[in-house]
């Protein structure tokens, strides 16, 4: 025999569907769903045949509602103001951007495991490339050099070929 989950009466059915039309972020949208064919008379099992979603889920769904009422039903993703604290302190990311500015200008190529080095001995701890590399992409940095010259490079027709267009970058309109 199939079990129906009782749920709160924190609203009615009508105001259910009116949440559940009305809202415009999908996860929300789905959660009102699940609770409006609940609150019908439907059971968790038959509600997850219908839209692809486990029974159990539905459940837990539920049991937010049951607990926390309407404002258990929003989407936390955009509500959540938790966020991972830099692994660098101000203080360090512009000791840093002053390192690699120096590179710079000495020519010196720093990648993401030099940066993760660098991070490492300051920090006290293992640093991956990975982060290392986020900090080259955050503080805006990246390789200055020229690019490659090719093997068979005339240098007498390269300066032929920029005297003949006119040193213009632009395409001549005609």
């Amino acid at each position: 025999m199939a079990r129906y989950i009782h749920l709160e009466p924190h609203l009615s059915v009508d105001e259910l569907v009116g949440r559940y039309r009305g809202t415009k972020d999908p996860v929300e949208r789905s959660r009102w769903h699940f609770l409006w064919l609940l609150a019908r008379g439907l059971t968790a099992r038959v509600i997850a045949s219908m839209t692809g979603y486990s029974a159990y889920w539905i459940g837990q769904l539920a049991k937010r509602y049951n607990t926390h009422g309407p404002q258990g039903m929003q989407n936390r993703r955009h509500t959540s103001s938790y966020r991972t604290p830099p692994a660098l302190c101000p203080a360090l990311q512009e000791e840093l951007r002053q390192i690699l500015a120096e590179a710079v200008q000495r020519n010196d190529p720093w990648t993401g495991q030099d940066v993760a080095t660098w991070m490492a001995e300051r920090l006290g701890g293992l640093v991956t490339y990975q982060l290392g590399w986020r900090y080259l992409v955050r503080l805006k940095h990246s390789l200055q050099a020229p690019r490659p010259r090719h093997t068979q490079a005339d240098a007498e027709q390269q300066t032929a070929f920029k005297s003949r267009r006119g040193n213009s970058l632009v395409p001549s309109s005609a």
